[in-house]
């Protein structure tokens, strides 16, 4: 009889994704032992200071970054749920469709500090495992509201890495090329994706996705 799937949930805004977020990605595949990664674009995440670039075009730019990657899947039920979404949702239909499957729910210590905010974290926490990635150097350590609050949490290595979503827009709406960002930045295929569309330009640029307080964790 085959071990039980081992399935890892990525969300986030992914706005653009780049290369922290796979460098992750690849570090939780290898220590937690995954056998697939769900990439979960946020259909409408909550504390976000600026508006989105549409759902379309983050599930483009994931699909362009994880490409190349077996184990990786673009998982758009976020994008495709109706009303406020919650990661709770996600965990609960992956749980219905893999019964026997082990969840592990991919995020940063701010992120950790921060989960006793979100909504129906305690159901969350009794679906899920945490896979938690401590800042550089840093020992992961639980925030004093999950003291004596059962749940499993697994440290994860993670380097820093001086790359994020808001720098990236911030050289293309000063008029840069995304094709300038790669490989160091962005993926090749993300950047092109980027170009092609315009996207993130001071003007011209479409954004669609409202940011509305919906009780998704706030992410990169």
């Amino acid at each position: 009889m085959s071990a039980p799937a081992r399935i890892g949930l990525f969300g986030g805004s992914f706005d653009p994704p780049h290369q922290a977020h796979l460098a992750l990605a690849r570090v939780a595949v290898e220590e937690l032992a995954l056998d697939s990664l769900h990439w979960l674009p946020a259909g409408r995440p909550w504390q976000k200071p600026h508006e989105l670039a549409s759902g379309e075009d983050r599930a483009a730019m994931v699909a362009a970054a994880i490409e190349e990657e077996p184990r990786f899947v673009l998982d758009r039920r976020e994008l495709e749920r109706s009303g406020p979404s919650y990661t709770v949702d996600s965990a609960r239909e992956l749980h219905a469709e893999h019964p026997q499957a082990t969840l592990y729910l991919l995020i940063g210590q701010d992120q950790y500090e921060g989960l006793p905010t979100w909504h129906a974290w305690r159901e969350l926490l009794l679906l899920v495992t945490l896979g938690v990635a401590a800042r550089d150097g840093a020992s992961v350590r639980p925030p004093a509201a999950l003291q004596g609050v059962a749940h499993r949490a697994v440290p994860m290595s993670m380097r820093a890495m001086a790359v994020s979503s808001t720098s990236i827009r911030a050289h293309l709406a000063a008029g840069g090329s995304a094709q300038d960002l790669v490989p160091a930045v962005v993926p090749a295929g993300v950047a092109r994706y980027i170009d092609s569309h315009r996207l993130y330009r001071r003007a011209g640029t479409s954004f669609s996705t409202p940011c509305a307080p919906d009780g998704t964790p706030p992410r990169s």
